[in-house]
């Protein structure tokens, strides 16, 4: 004879079960409830940060590269597979680094701006334009026009390994 495994996978709470209400009658199948502890699922919806909400959301590096990216590769109107490839770089990896959802290293920012004819100093110099039209539109927006911000003073770009 066999023994006969069931298909249930063992559910281990993240938190301890609410109990029950009193006033309530223990019901005939406690013990299953026992044996087999309730789902959780997360809450859903945004965690409230606290302080005050930001105005603007500011660009994140990974953003601006991959903006710069997709504009260039689609410029010389070229398709992803064909500058991953030139670049020895997967498609679904270069894909994700123009999203701004992977932050790229500088060996693979390279080769990916080599495929497209750009060097890597190219590449971080447009990238750094945008972040400076997006930075003095956002003083522009959250200022008075007769303040100068410190942004809109200083265009310089510095990158730390």
């Amino acid at each position: 004879m066999s023994d006969h495994v069931t298909n249930r996978a063992r559910v281990i709470p993240l938190r301890p079960a609410a109990p029950e209400p009193s006033g309530t009658a223990p019901t005939t199948d406690a013990p299953a409830r026992a044996a087999r502890p309730p789902v959780l699922v997360p809450r859903r919806g945004p965690a409230a940060p606290a302080g005050p909400a930001p105005t603007s959301k500011e660009p994140l590096w990974r953003d601006l590269v991959g903006d710069v990216l997709r504009r260039e590769r689609l410029a010389q109107d070229r398709t992803l597979k064909d500058v991953a490839e030139a670049a020895r770089i997967s498609m679904p990896y270069l894909s994700e680094v123009e999203r701004g959802r992977k932050e790229a290293s500088s060996e693979v920012l390279a080769a990916a701006a080599r495929a497209l004819g750009l060097g890597l100093t190219e590449l971080l110099s447009l990238a750094q334009r945008e972040l400076t039209r997006h930075t003095r539109a956002q003083s522009v927006r959250g200022r008075s026009a007769s303040a100068p911000s410190s942004a809109a003073r200083y265009d310089g770009m510095c990158l730390a390994a």
